[in-house]
This record gives C-alpha cells, structure tokens and sequence, in this order.
C-alpha cells in the first residue's frame, strides 16, 4: 500500500464526483498524462493503469510543481456507493481502490447477519462481559424468551473464575456451547489468537466495573477521576476492543448513574457514534420496575444505524412493590442471626458526636423501599441496610441471600448454592432485572422488524 485516503463523495453539475491529487498518487504510479481504466461494480471502484485506458491523469501546477489529479465525476459513483457520504481510497503500485469506510461495511454486514439469523429461527447471539453470576445475561435471555425470539449465549467473561463457574451450572441462559472466558477484560482484548477466535454476536452487553466511577469507590481511593482507578479505570479500551473484534448489531452497558458523566463514557459515546451506532441513554429505577430496591442505573444503548430502537421505548410499569415483609425468609424470633449489633450502635453514636452523616438504615418490614444493597453486605456494615426483630426492637440482622435477591427481582435459582459470602457479592454488583427483561423484549421486536424488511424485499 502507497497511502490511504478517507474523503467525502461530492458533486459537481448533479453528478457525483471524488477526486484527489498530489504525490502519492505520482508514486502510486499515476503520473499526468498517464492512461488508466476504471471497473465499476457494487461497492469497489477500480482503477488502473494502462495502456488502452480511456480516462487521463489530469495535472494541476502549484508553483513550480504539477501535481498530478485523479477525477472522477460520473453517475457510476452512484451506482458504486448508493447511500454512502465516505469512502476509503487505496493507492497500490500501478492501482487505485476505491472502497466503502471499513465501518461502513462492518455496519453492512452485522445488520445483514441478524436479518437472516432471525428470518432463518436461527437463535440471537449474546455475548457478555463483566458478566459475573450473570444476572444482566438471564434478563436479556428472558425477555427474548418471552417475545418468542430464540437466543443463546456465546461466550461470557469474566474475572471471576468461581462465579463463571457457577453460572455455568446455575443460570439457564448458559448451554453447552457458551465459551467461558475466566480472565481480566484487557487481558483477553489483548490476546490477538483468543480474540481472532471470538464469534460474532449480535448483542454484546457488559456492567462495566464502578468501582472508579461510584462515589464511595472515589472517596475510598481519594479519586480525581474514574480513569484513575488502578484496576478498572482503563476498561473501556478493552470493552471497544471487543465491541469492534465481535461487531454485536446492539451494544448494552449499565453502570452507576455517575458513570455517565466520566471520560470513559463520553470514549464510548463518541466512539459508538463513529462505528456507526445510534447512541440513546437513560436512567432506570427498581422502584419504577416493582422491585423493593431503589437501585439506579445508567443504561447506554448503541443499535446499528440500520435498525430502529431507542431507550425512549423502555416504558415503567409503575408496577407497585408490596412491602418489605412479603418478601422476607421465616426466620424464627430466636434465631442466633438476631444481634443488638452494640458495634455498630456505638459508631453511630460517635459519627453523629462528630457531625458525620453516616446513619444504620433499619427497616421495620412495612417499607415499600429498601435501601441499595450493596455486594459486602456481609461484612454488616454500618451504612448497609438491617432488619428489625418484629417484636424486639433492639434486635437487629443482615438481609439474607434470598431476601437479597428477591428485592432486586433476581431468581434464586442463579445464587442456589452459593454461600452467603459469595451469594451477596454477585447481587451486589446486579441488577434490578426487570428493566432489562422489557429491553431483551424490545430488543427481539427490533431485530424482528429488521428480518420483515428482508421479506418485504423478496416479496416485491
């Protein structure tokens, strides 16, 4: 390759017109006076040099120099690239190559591959990053499952060998062709043989790690910003990396509602954008989607320009929630998980003494709320939400796993078990899942829509 050039198709008189100039098309051997062809066909113009061509190597003098110019202001430039603004130009020895953007075609075939699976009955492919016990994986799963849509796993990675492990077993979106991939994110997008080898899928979804971009993970690390976290601050790197290596026709992140105003997430706005995807985003509540937990998160959705859908479409219920008390385990008034947490008590005393704002959240159990419950419940920190002994009420205890996962609307079945340990931690860093369900919902109704046009074509 001589040189590459990215230019805009113009217009000159109605008709289209590229044209480009200079040395690099000397060196590419398409020097002034020299007589070349041009091959049209779909996507490709081709030029070369020889002998019997039709067309001329134009000249321009600039000074003392003249600068060769290539031309091209014909009707066959709309039959090359119908619908396209950018194109790439290749100059080799003796030819020049004139190709749509490699996003362009990129765009061209993940829309052509989801048309045909879906117009086939041929199963959506998911792939999942950050994917933990995969709660985010089952929702999607579910709401595909629910609109009638098949669809499968395709690889799922994460960090965490044991909980790769685990779903692999426990969650029902798993089958025995998803590829498991226990390794750290930037590790596996630099691994060029493991990434070569990734298949192509439709939806990539991921929870990009929060820890930088959360406040208690800031303040905790004294933070000037979320790319400044040590270990999960540079991910959206690799996450792009991937978005591009499995070129997904739908691309879904969630995170910590502060997330959307980090430079990680304005990276993937814009870098979406230039891969060819409409970027939507909004902000989901569990209180709004009949779950017990207020969790609130960021949702950024990019969908290949080609296919319609927005988050404008991801409609609440304002499904109401019940009450606390419904969801909780049979624990006996005698239980030895029952504490006056004297610890804890004492703390608050001191941090209200010292003008602190850190307060114990106890629910009495008539809450149609919870607080956010996070992934170290377990340790029974000051701040995580307790529940109070019915009738005693200086008793106290930890929200158990069950508990845990009902108020986020997570099936038991994906902690099933696990030990409490391990059982809150992949809550903790999930989600509300039925937000997500609607979104796999639309999602199928998207790709649906997207296979009738290829009906529709055939038909006329």
């Amino acid at each position: 390759m001589k040189a590459y050039i990215v230019t805009r198709i113009g217009e000159n008189r109605g008709t289209p017109r590229i044209w480009f100039e200079g040395n690099r098309v000397a060196r590419s051997g398409f020097v002034p006076g020299t007589h070349y062809s041009v091959a049209t066909e779909k996507g490709r113009l081709t030029l070369k040099v020889c002998d019997d061509g039709t067309r001329i190597v134009s000249i321009r003098r600039r000074g003392e120099h003249e600068l060769p110019i290539i031309d091209l202001n014909s009707h066959d430039i709309s039959k090359a690239f119908a619908g396209i603004e950018v194109v790439r130009v290749i100059l080799r020895e003796n030819e020049i190559h004139i190709l749509p953007l490699a996003t362009e075609l990129k765009c061209q075939e993940r829309e052509a591959r989801v048309k045909s699976r879906v117009a086939a009955g041929q199963p959506i492919r998911v792939g999942s990053l950050s994917h933990g016990g995969g709660v985010l994986s089952h929702a999607i799963h579910a709401g595909f499952v629910k609109a009638g849509v098949p669809v499968e796993l395709a690889f799922a990675n994460d960090i965490r060998d044991d909980l790769l492990e685990h779903a692999s077993r426990a969650n029902e979106a798993w089958s025995d062709s998803t590829i498991s991939l226990s390794a750290p994110m930037q590790d596996l997008a630099m691994d060029r043989w493991a990434m070569q080898r990734l298949p192509q899928v439709d939806v990539l979804e991921c929870g990009i790690p929060c820890s930088g971009a959360s406040s208690s993970g800031r303040a905790k690390r004294h933070l000037s910003a979320a790319e400044a976290h040590p270990e999960v601050g540079h991910l959206i790197h690799a996450f792009l990396s991937i978005v591009e290596q499995t070129n997904p026709s739908i691309v879904l992140v969630e995170n910590v509602p502060n997330y959307a105003s980090t430079g990680s997430a304005w990276i993937l706005r814009n870098q979406l954008r230039d891969l060819g995807y409409t970027v939507s985003e909004t902000e989901v509540r569990g209180s709004e989607w009949g779950a017990l937990e207020d969790r609130k998160r960021f949702v950024l959705l990019g969908v290949s320009k080609g296919l319609s859908l927005t988050l404008d479409s991801l409609v609440p219920p304002m499904t109401a929630a019940g009450c606390i008390n419904d969801i909780l385990d049979p624990i006996t008034e005698d239980d030895p998980r029952w504490s006056t947490m004297p610890g804890l008590k004492a703390k608050q005393e001191r941090d209200m003494a010292a003008g602190k704002g850190f307060r114990m959240q106890i629910m009495t159990g008539i809450e149609s709320k919870i607080p956010t419950i996070t992934k170290g419940i377990s340790k029974n920190r000051s701040t995580d939400p307790k529940i109070q002994h019915p009738t005693q009420g200086d008793l106290l205890r930890v929200p158990t796993p069950a508990e845990h996962a009902r108020c986020k609307l997570v099936p038991e079945t994906l902690i099933a078990g696990l030990c409490a340990t391990t059982a809150h931690e992949l809550l903790g860093q999930s989600i509300v899942t039925a937000p997500f369900k609607a979104l796999g919902e639309l999602m199928a109704q998207c790709f649906r829509d997207a296979a009738a046009t290829i009906e529709l074509s055939q038909a006329a």
